[in-house]
């Protein structure tokens, strides 16, 4: 047999990884939506579990990593064999020694996703073997990990497939090179353990047909899988539903730079032209690797002999100044440089066992635009033969386009779509490195962003769906979800109603937005306990988070609350939500309940105005006592109506100019700028970028979560994308006109630029738009998809759009 070369195993390995996408079928046996699977979940090897005691042993709930195979024989290829598969916590699956599915998406025991495949391409007549690894990282789990106990399942599709239905005639092994590593890191931190890899330990070449498993194990059955919604006399199961998520992507993705290497000599070729290079033995060395932008990928490390070495790779978003560490001040500065800073960050470690061409594969994926390598070497020399990734993420196309003369323009998207692609796995995340949580106040624009640029609307119906089951007995939604714990931002409640609204104004499916409402009212049902006579809110529980500032009455993102234990934010949320919800109710629901809310409305509208306008500043005060002012509770004002025409363009200019305000930072400043353009400042739009600006001077190349960048916790936040609808929105004008985007209003804005032109997805196809200057003429093309109409505002005159190309000289 022909010795593999180093090439070799990366090709290979990057062939298997590749193979997971586009695996997923499409039609599921509605018999196994209707009563218990045959197949069983199933564990590792050990004594018997007593499913009927109601508890769970330990050693399922602890750390731990198992190996599953199952080998079977055909007659012939088949054309088509479907199977489903899931599992607690996480899976990888292989078929005949292809890597085809991870899984399963993340969401809670009550909606646990199975993923459905077509395997049919790597079947063969004779004999073949399915294998899985399946990993628990039990206390150490991830915070949006909801787990019960470490199992498996794959359940064929028909009577055909039933073959590889797992039981007892799986074989099993409990692999114990693995062990969990603590993160340290400055902040928040909740996603999950870096991982210790003995070698000398490993169950290796778990997935190849020729693997003599005679010393595996039979796995231990636990319960028959249990659809959604069928009665089992099983005292504890997970409720399995389809998955509603297509495969995420898995792409190769070459490390770009060496910047520093200490304790050995590294050619420049060795990343490029994955050149390998020796380790002497006894020898201490570090390699620093430079991404060049952030990312999220599986690392992966191929490396030959040094028997007893020990190798880590930790990672990071950025390097941290010395000096200021040692006192304490997490400061970052710009990312692009490493001279003088401090590597702080998650790592994996492994332990060599000596033999040639071991490969490294984190279960679970790292975020990371830098690698620190450090090798420690024995008697023995090691030969490092490849370091690269494998790009992971939620599978978006970018459909969207843009062009003027600015190329600062296109930077704010670039990056701002890097961004967003980063903060989107099997949810929206918050931040792929700290905490990978799906909130609903980031969620809300991060789906804006989804329709937007590439008008894929699954994630954001998942997104709608799982905060909605999140909702407490007493109505209200918890703030982030999928997660182990409990936090609730009565804030976000509100705006996962706005995020409904949003679906319901660019999205063709009243059926889903409807399947919404009972959750909607009963979200205001909770803040109606709350409401005073006067319809003013007064001591709301939980963490009432507006925005990530603090001082002038603010702390801990909260807005100032007066000694009677009133806030004007909550106020005004509290209204625009009234507003949005009685149209989404008028349009779809009871007419009785958008009746009501308009009541609620005006009866708020005029008690804020009389306990929060302060007639001499002509503003609104954040409290009754009219101590301190914000941009949060202003822009609100102009955005609910409270205040409008000549008056809110005046209120506008103090949003602008005047800096005794609590000034919002880059996540509140998308509803900054959307009061900014209503009261007539649109064309100042590029003016308001300044935090984008002190970003991209860092070095950063996705949007930092705080206003102060040099000392940002997190690297990526795509509340910061924003941009990624504006200039579509805004400095294009395309928006709906009407629920389902059935119609389309076109009022552009263009900056003072001579020439713009783009164009976004659309349900039925895309809009495009054309802007040029020419002769003191602009020369105007708008092209809508069939069927799709609407109108064109330019100086305040209106004009027909129709189906097709329409072209304007103005």
């Amino acid at each position: 047999m022909k010795k593999l070369q180093p090439a070799d195993v990366v090709f290979f390995l990057v062939m298997m990884i590749l193979t997971v996408v586009d695996l997923k079928a499409q039609v599921i046996n509605p018999v196994l939506l209707e009563k218990p699977w045959k197949a069983q979940w199933i564990t590792g090897p050990g004594d018997p579990v007593n499913v009927w005691s109601g508890s769970v042993p330990l050693e399922l709930k602890k750390y731990t990593v198992y190996k599953f195979r199952k080998t079977f024989t055909l007659e012939a290829a088949p054309a088509s064999f479907v199977i489903h598969v899931s599992a607690d916590n996480r899976y990888k699956l292989w078929v005949n020694g292809q890597l085809i599915s991870l899984g399963p998406a993340r969401g809670d025991m009550y909606y646990w996703n199975f993923e459905t495949l077509d395997i049919a391409r790597y079947l063969k007549p004779g004999k073949n073997v399915l294998a899985a690894v399946v990993w628990n990282d039990g206390p150490a789990k991830p915070e949006a990990q909801v787990s019960h106990m470490t199992a498996f399942i794959v359940q064929g599709n028909a009577a055909t497939e039933e073959i590889v239905n797992t039981n007892n005639t799986w074989k099993s092994i409990h692999d114990e090179s693995h062990q969990p590593l603590s993160v340290k890191v400055p902040g928040y931190y909740v996603a999950g353990p870096g991982e210790r890899v003995d070698m000398n330990k490993q169950v290796k070449h778990f997935e190849r047909e020729d693997l003599d498993d005679t010393s595996w194990r039979n796995a231990r059955p636990l319960i028959p899988g249990i659809p959604k919604g069928v009665f089992s006399f099983t005292p504890f199961a997970w409720m399995l539903v389809p998955s509603p998520l297509p495969a995420m992507e898995m792409t190769e993705q070459r490390l770009k730079k060496v910047r520093k290497a200490e304790g050995i000599k590294v050619s420049p070729d060795f990343l490029v032209q994955r050149k390998p290079f020796t380790i002497p033995a006894r020898t201490k060395a570090s390699v620093l690797l430079d991404q060049e932008v952030l990312t999220n990928a599986y690392p992966t490390l191929i490396f030959s002999q040094g028997r007893g070495a020990s190798l880590s790779m930790a990672y990071a978003e950025a390097l941290y100044d010395k000096a200021a560490a040692d006192t304490n001040t997490w400061y970052k500065g710009n990312r692009n440089e490493v001279e003088g800073k401090r590597f702080i960050g998650k790592y994996d470690s492994l332990i060599s066992d000596g033999s040639n061409q071991q490969t490294f594969t984190s279960l679970w994926w790292r975020t990371y635009r830098y690698i620190l390598l450090k090798i420690e070497t024995k008697d023995d020399p090691l030969i490092l033969e490849d370091v690269y990734g494998i790009f992971t993420g939620y599978p978006f196309q970018y459909k969207a386009k843009f062009s003027s003369p600015d190329p600062l323009f296109e930077k704010y998207l670039e990056v701002g779509w890097r961004t967003a692609r980063l903060c989107a796995f099997e949810t929206y995340m918050d931040c792929p490195y700290y905490e990978q949580l799906q909130y609903i106040g980031d969620t809300r624009i991060q789906a804006l962003v989804t329709l937007f640029n590439s008008g894929d609307d699954r994630m954001v119906r998942n997104a709608i769906s799982l905060s909605n089951r999140s909702r407490l007995a007493e109505g209200i939604t918890m703030s982030r979800y999928p997660t182990a714990n409990a936090q609730i931002i009565p804030g976000f409640s509100l705006w996962w109603i706005a995020m409904v609204h949003d679906f319901w104004r660019y999205v063709p499916d009243e059926a889903f937005v409807k399947e919404q409402l009972q959750g909607t009212r009963e979200v205001l049902t909770f803040f109606q306990r709350y409401r005073q006579a006067d319809g003013s809110l007064k001591n709301v529980p939980y963490w009432t988070f507006t925005d990530w500032v603090n001082g002038h009455g603010w702390k801990d993102g909260i807005a100032p609350v007066s000694k009677d234990g009133y806030s004007a934010i909550l106020d005004i949320h509290l209204l625009w939500t009234y507003q949005l919800a009685a149209e989404m109710e008028h349009n779809l629901g009871l007419q009785e309940v958008s009746e009501m809310y308009l009541r609620e409305a005006a009866v708020l509208k005029n008690t804020i105005q009389r306990k929060y306008w302060d007639a001499e500043k002509k503003m609104y005060a954040d409290t009754e006592a009219k101590e301190f002012y914000s941009q949060h509770v202003n822009s609100l004002a102009i955005l609910t109506g409270m205040i409008e025409g000549e008056q809110a363009h005046e209120l506008a200019k103090h949003i602008i100019l005047d800096p005794s305000l609590t000034q919002a930072s880059i996540y509140f400043k998308y509803y900054v700028h959307q009061a900014l353009f209503k009261s007539g400042f649109a064309q100042q739009y590029k003016s308001m970028l300044g935090a984008w600006d002190k970003n991209i001077s860092l070095g950063l190349t996705t949007w930092a979560e705080m206003s102060d960048v040099a000392k940002s916790r997190s690297d990526c936040h795509a509340w910061g994308s924003s941009p990624n609808i504006e200039f579509f929105r805004t400095v294009l004008g395309i928006d709906s006109d009407a629920p389902g985007f059935v119609k389309v209003k076109i009022q552009p804005h263009l900056l003072g630029l001579p020439k713009v032109s783009g164009e976004m997805p659309h349900p039925a196809g895309k809009i495009a738009v054309k802007y040029e200057l020419v002769k003191g003429k602009w020369r105007i093309e708008v092209q809508l998809p069939d069927k799709i109409s609407g109108t064109f505002i330019w100086d305040k005159k209106v004009y027909t759009l129709n189906p097709g190309l329409n072209f304007f000289e103005i």
